[in-house]
């Protein structure tokens, strides 16, 4: 694996887009993702809210004050994943929640990342990370080693660099989206099979799928999730991923389906999958 660019990583020819999420209050999670996240708001017209950086949009907010709140046991999502440029970009973001008091979840060293664990008020999980080099990262037989161990804070925090969070900076990406699924075999079936990623990573009670040599664009687990059924909307919650490709990908992919002229596929549990041609 060599050294590559971290745009070049992402980009090119696939990459997650905008991630949607339907609230019941978006004042209050609007404010939770500019504030905790630090996404700046681009949009907004009192029924939906567009977040980013200070000039793409990663995340939509839709507000549907009648959708029935989504069970933590149900498909859908997992974690939206903010990919932050540098290192030190995530140890200024780790600085501003410690100050702040964000109500931070959890902390981990995957390896391949470090990365820190938030919620927002209506259950949606949040992972804000930054890769550590490509180079490091460890591959055996198609598979890239990845574990969840203690992240080293104070090593973290010594590279803010004396700089303040200015929210999340240029740069900054949805790295990936985490899932939660009802069974892996045709979570496999669906985002290998149809969608063409790579299975990088068998973890138990999970599975991580790529494109490009990267270690996940898409995760799908079982943990809370085992079993569950196709979604029922309208509820709060995921709803849509978007990911960017090229329209090779995108025909080869409409090829293994016989959805052959639509942009959106559905998953096995319903979530949908907006198929965005770059």
């Amino acid at each position: 694996m060599t050294e590559e660019k971290l745009a070049d990583r992402i980009t090119a020819p696939l990459s997650m887009g905008r991630v949607a999420l339907t609230v019941n209050d978006l004042d209050r999670v609007r404010s939770f993702y500019e504030q905790a996240v630090g996404l700046h708001l681009l949009r907004s017209d009192g029924e939906t809210a567009e977040l980013g950086t200070e000039s793409e949009v990663l995340l939509e907010l839709r507000r549907d004050t009648a959708a029935r709140r989504r069970s933590a046991r149900e498909a859908g999502l997992f974690h939206t994943a903010f990919l932050l440029p540098e290192r030190g970009d995530l140890a200024r973001w780790t600085r501003h929640a410690i100050d702040t008091r964000a109500a931070v979840v959890g902390a981990s060293d995957h390896d391949v990342s470090e990365a820190l664990y938030l919620s927002d008020q209506e259950g949606n999980g949040v992972e804000i990370y930054a890769d550590r080099p490509a180079s490091s990262w460890t591959w055996k037989d198609g598979e890239v080693h990845m574990v969840t161990e203690q992240l080293d804070l104070d090593d973290l925090l010594a590279t803010t660099e004396g700089r303040q969070w200015q929210g999340v900076p240029q740069g900054s990406v949805i790295g990936h989206v985490h899932l939660q699924v009802g069974a892996l075999a045709p979570a496999e079936s669906f985002y290998a099979g149809v969608l063409g990623l790579v299975v990088t990573n068998r973890y138990p009670g999970a599975l991580f799928y790529a494109a490009n040599g990267y270690h996940h664009h898409i995760a799908t687990n079982i943990w809370n999730s085992r079993g569950a059924g196709e979604r029922s909307f309208p509820s709060t919650g995921l709803a849509e991923v978007q990911i960017r490709l090229d329209a090779g990908r995108a025909k080869a992919i409409r090829d293994r389906t016989d959805m052959a002229a639509q942009s959106t596929l559905y998953d096995p549990w319903g979530t949908p999958i907006a198929l965005h041609i770059v």
